[in-house]
């Protein structure tokens, strides 16, 4: 095996080799008993042979003893990656990662069935170059997930093809990695019994959660743990949504340098690439000097070691959006309750938006989960009690019904705020009970009053093109779903992702097109003093009745990216520190109106920033 030990079963065969050959006496016998042995090793499945397509297996490699002498550091000193290349010649990369000792595990899932091989590459002399094959079994397996039609998600096949969408709704769990084995368990049935398809937690912890030794090696104990839970909840149906680490001062205080940044994000993609599995650079940025930057740089590690490309994203107290433009993330994350910044940046962003939705009241919940299901996001719930999970499961059952992975904001209603894909079922959610006005194709619809807190429906027809009601009663929200069974019936037989071209957003910049000023704030900005902001309308429309208005901040000299400040016409913001390492300075306040057409517009003006 030159200096080598391919899987550990093998190294006990080799084991048993030596005793074997100790028990004869005779060359002759010896000799037959060696050959033996050979043609029982060549007769060995390889690693990984008959694994069913997108499920992990493992390819491990020892370090010999010269090798180990070598490199007494492993985690930090061998650099060892694999180059898998499909039935159809399509290659992928992804990292080994340390298991302890002088133990390497590639993790990989074949993307579908046939003979697979791969190449090492390796600053370790003994293992650079070294190839091997295996055979992949056939599965039902759709695959992992990608962002799809914009704003939506889909399984993909390793091949290429879209194979079925997929309805985000995610449980956020910060620590399901260091939850006892019971409480974990306990906690994974709950959310799959509730229809719950991702479980969000925390990878790096610290004190008792600590994730690594003192001498910056990962605890093995800790991350073979968390290897079977993630395993667990993907055998439960759930995707395992990964964030590194809290927030940049964690994980600066733990890898204080890029080097070791690096180092970390191979180990963890190494060991759960192979695993269906999303990513979250932090939980929260904002607030941190120098975040945009740490996270592009993690990210960026993300993107060029995952051969996957799984999901990535950075989470926020309001928005990520402003890391969007940085390339690393293909979706944004949110943390806020406020419907006018998802709407309006939903308009703004070519791409899927998951917001954490934390509310202690479990009927605010519902509220700001079917707010931000107009936005056209996906939700991340957290401290979820009985009667929120219920909610949640609710609103799973419902969209699971429709064609949610096509349908976008609408705006051409009045009473409620809704989705669409025009002509086959528009959904308006009514938080305030009362008359509605939905503009449709002219067709004939079934039409549905769904209660959000139980799901039970009221059923009736509609035929035109106007369509006008109430809900059943006044007594809380109502979900309206006016829908062409038969045609939605007829679509769902596959997975189209091209039903309609998805709007995208032109904002309006010309100043004599938009239909509002600036009036305050009237002078100079001071970081962390409230001041007073309000948009005046130059005229009044039905569209300018129903503006929703987002405020926004950038000193772009600094590169940290925009923070949102306010929202609605008129309050007071303020200026977060962070924004600026230098002052006096300026700053770029942006305010931005989308009208009840679905119009943006966006008008800047310039401030000096003291502190």
């Amino acid at each position: 095996m030159d200096g080598m030990r391919e899987c550990s079963s093998l190294s006990r065969r080799r084991g048993g080799a030596e005793s074997a050959e100790k028990a004869f006496d005779s060359p002759l016998l010896r000799v037959s008993a060696m050959i033996l042995l050979a043609f029982t090793l060549h007769a060995q499945p390889a690693p990984c042979d008959n694994t069913p397509a997108w499920s992990a297996c493992e390819i491990t490699f020892e370090l010999s003893g010269a090798d180990a002498a070598a490199y007494p550091n492993p985690y930090n000193t061998v650099e060892l990656r694999a180059d898998f290349r499909s039935p159809q010649m399509r290659s992928m990369s992804l990292p080994a990662y340390w298991d302890g000792g002088n133990r390497f595990v590639f993790r990989f899932a074949p993307g579908q069935s046939g003979r697979w091989q791969y190449h090492l590459t390796s600053n370790v002399a003994s293992l650079e170059g070294k190839e091997g094959s295996f055979n992949a079994a056939e599965s039902e397996s759709p695959g992992f997930i990608h962002p799809a039609n914009v704003h939506h998600w889909a399984f993909v096949a390793h091949s290429g093809p879209l194979t079925q969408a997929h309805l985000w709704m995610a449980a956020g769990e910060p620590r399901f990695p260091h939850l006892d084995d019971a409480g974990f368990r306990a906690m994974a049935d709950e959310r799959a019994a509730a229809k719950f398809t991702h479980v969000r937690g925390v990878v790096l912890g610290d004190g008792t959660d600590a994730a690594f030794t003192s001498a910056g090696l990962p605890d093995v104990k800790y991350f073979q743990r968390l290897d079977d839970r993630v395993r667990y909840l993907n055998q439960k149906g759930m995707i395992a949504d990964l964030t590194i680490a809290s927030d940049p001062a964690a994980l600066v205080k733990l890898f204080p340098t890029a080097a070791g940044r690096r180092r970390l994000t191979s180990f963890l993609v190494g060991r759960y690439a192979g695993f269906n599995v999303t990513w979250q650079v932090f939980g929260i940025f904002e607030g941190y000097p120098g975040a945009r930057a740490l996270a592009k740089e993690v990210g960026g590690y993300l993107k060029e070691m995952d051969g996957y490309q799984h999901p990535r994203t950075c989470g926020a107290k309001v928005t990520s959006g402003p890391l969007l433009d940085d390339g690393w993330m293909n979706f944004a994350g949110y943390g806020t309750p406020d419907e006018a910044v998802g709407a309006i940046e939903h308009q703004l962003y070519q791409a899927p938006a998951v917001n954490r939705i934390a509310d202690t009241d479990p009927v605010a919940l519902r509220h700001h989960l079917w707010e931000a299901t107009m936005n056209g996001q996906y939700p991340e719930c957290a401290g979820l009690t009985g009667a929120s999970a219920k909610f949640m499961s609710v609103w799973f059952e419902f969209m699971n019904a429709t064609r949610h992975w096509d349908v976008e904001p609408y705006f051409d209603v009045d009473g409620g705020r809704a989705l669409a894909l025009p002509g086959v079922e528009y959904i308006v959610y009514i938080e305030k009970p009362g008359p509605v006005e939905l503009s449709v194709e002219h067709h004939g619809y079934e039409v549905f009053w769904v209660d959000p807190a139980d799901g039970s429906t009221t059923r009736g027809k509609y035929s035109g093109e106007h369509f006008t009601g109430e809900p059943p009663d006044r007594y809380h929200d109502w979900v309206l779903h006016v829908v062409r069974e038969g045609t939605l019936s007829s679509m769902n037989r596959s997975y189209k992702f091209d039903s309609w071209d998805v709007p995208v957003q032109e904002i309006v910049i010309n100043p004599e097109k938009i239909p509002y000023d600036i009036e305050k704030p009237a002078g100079d900005l001071t970081v962390g003093k409230p001041a007073e902001f309000a948009a005046k309308l130059k005229r009044s429309t039905r569209g300018t009745r129903n503006m929703m208005w987002m405020w926004t901040g950038e000193v772009t000299g600094e590169g940290e990216g925009y923070r949102v400040l306010g929202s609605g016409q008129q309050g007071s913001l303020t200026v977060p520190t962070g924004l600026a390492s230098n002052y006096p300075t300026d700053i770029l306040l942006r305010v931005y109106g989308i009208n009840g057409y679905g119009a943006v517009y966006m008008l800047a003006k310039g401030y000096s920033l003291k502190q």
